[in-house]
């Protein structure tokens, strides 16, 4: 089986195209990090339409290196949500539009699915069920992979995320765009105990994160420490927070896992293999266009 995956949920356009669920054969991504990196984030309608631009190439490109065409797959897959909405507007359109053209199916795929799925890519025996912590820019939850398409949702951030809570640090440290990396590298000459970072808890469910609390005490100790005219070492600053956040993910990952527990279902809804024929012929469809 052959897959062609596109995706557009945030800033990169990206496409591969996959055999039987576990051999990646092209992976093609297009970047926008240095146009972003002077607004120090990612800007929603630039993302839009550089996906607009770029969408095209790559997805002809994912084709070439896998040395496959459109005839030779057997389904079209897309991330359809969550993510920026203009953006996820031109990979759904775009893979619309596809599937439609060469009469293949259209596969809807849930982002934090996606992310829970490479699994299978890096660890080819992987099977459910099993537990997964998702960890990506803007999601941190802990999640149930019942089977391959059924999840349920053990844990989650109640604010941000804590690739959020890295960006918006590094940001307020003086770090580029994006911050993460950078926090990490000058985390590796720092001090972890040089700051006592709070850990904060959350009401109602042990296995929920928090880190909007963490996020704001290191603002503020970099605003308190400007005001009195002491200068922060950003070195043991980014090696505090994250040894901070390090904790508090191990002892969520390490809690009591409950036996009985109210889950939250990932999905509102399973999502289902769309068939374009069965919605717009393909007859109908080639008259429309031609007139």
């Amino acid at each position: 089986m052959l897959i062609l995956g596109i995706e557009s949920s945030c800033d990169e356009t990206a496409a591969s195209v996959v055999k039987d669920c576990r051999e990646i054969l092209s992976s093609v991504i297009s970047t926008q990090i240095e146009e972003h990196k002077k607004y120090g984030g990612v800007v929603p309608e630039i993302a839009s339409r550089r996906h607009c631009e770029n969408i095209l190439g790559v997805v002809r490109k994912a084709l070439d290196d896998a040395n496959v065409t459109l005839a030779d797959l057997d389904g079209i897959a897309v991330t359809y949500a969550p993510g920026l909405i203009g953006a996820l507007l031109v990979g759904v359109s775009f893979a619309k539009a596809l599937a439609m053209s060469c009469g293949k199916p259209l596969i809807p795929v849930h982002h934090i699915a996606g992310h829970i799925a490479t699994n299978y890519l890096t660890f080819p025996d992987l099977e459910p069920p099993y537990l997964c912590l998702v960890a990506s820019g803007g999601h941190s939850h802990i999640i149930e992979v019942l089977s391959y398409t059924k999840f349920r949702v053990v844990g989650r951030t109640r604010d941000d995320a804590a690739g959020e809570c890295f960006d918006k640090c590094a940001r307020a440290m003086g770090f580029p765009y994006p911050g993460g990396v950078h926090v990490d590298n000058a985390a590796q000459s720092g001090d972890p105990k040089a700051f006592r970072l709070p850990h904060p808890a959350v009401a109602g469910n042990e296995f929920d994160f928090s880190f909007s609390g963490l996020k704001t005490n290191v603002i503020n100790t970099l605003h308190n420490a400007e005001q009195k005219g002491i200068e922060i070492d950003r070195n043991d600053l980014s090696a505090s927070l994250q040894s901070t956040i390090s904790e508090i993910k191990k002892s969520h990952w390490q809690a009591e896992f409950p036996q009985t527990a109210e889950y939250v279902p990932l999905f509102p809804r399973p999502a289902k293999s769309v068939d374009l024929s069965s919605i717009c012929p393909r007859r109908s469809f080639a008259a429309t266009t031609a007139q």
